[in-house]
């Protein structure tokens, strides 16, 4: 699959889910996010172990803590990410196929 080919392509589905296969042998699944020139964004779903690893607790600074800055209470973080991005080259792109997304 030359270049255009796989620029196309990966526009034609963005925003679905599917598979994705390289030409090295490894395989992603995710969500077509952007494609652009060079690469393909993909919103890959994260499982619990992962999840622990990317989590961050970086408050607002506000000069009234609590009082200033509605969205922060004490005790709770920010919301957990779900997706992961990840960035291929479209130079190495060997297939695209939908998946059924549950």
């Amino acid at each position: 699959m030359n270049h255009q080919e796989a620029h196309d392509l990966c526009n034609k589905h963005m925003h679905r889910y599917v598979g994705v296969t390289m030409s090295d042998g490894t395989i992603h699944d995710g969500i077509v996010e952007h494609v652009d020139e060079v690469n393909l964004y993909l919103a890959v779903p994260i499982g619990s172990m992962e999840l622990e690893q990317m989590r961050a607790f970086v408050p607002f600074p506000t000069p009234y803590p609590y009082f200033g800055n509605p969205y922060f209470y004490p005790g709770y973080g920010f919301g957990r990410r779900r997706f992961a991005r990840q960035v291929l080259p479209l130079a190495g792109l060997l297939a695209l196929s939908l998946l059924p997304y549950y």
